[in-house]
């Protein structure tokens, strides 16, 4: 699975961008990636949920990756569904401190 994440927007404007390819990390850091992605239907999420503009709110942009399928979400801060909160924030702890 590889999975591609951009964060956009906020105050200071500044994006911050991971891109992981599970069979490059860890055994579990690897199954707990996979099961974040199951937990958040990623795959049956709409590719744009949004919320009315709000400025200095972040959007995120999340493409995930299989051998036989692939969906990319955008979705904006405020809009963000719980099941998909989790993934975002591992996306982000590694986008912050890269394996």
């Amino acid at each position: 699975m590889r999975i591609s994440f951009e964060r956009s927007g906020g105050f200071a404007g500044m994006m911050m961008t991971v891109s992981i390819d599970t069979t490059k990390l860890a055994p579990n850091e690897a199954t707990q990636l996979k099961s974040l992605v199951e937990k958040a239907d990623f795959f049956d999420l709409p590719e744009a949920i949004a919320a009315s503009a709000q400025p200095d709110r972040f959007q995120y942009h999340l493409t995930v990756a299989e051998p036989k399928r692939k969906h990319t979400v955008t979705v904006s801060e405020s809009s963000m569904p719980c099941n998909l909160k989790p993934l975002v924030d591992w996306l982000m702890e590694a986008a912050r401190h890269p394996r």
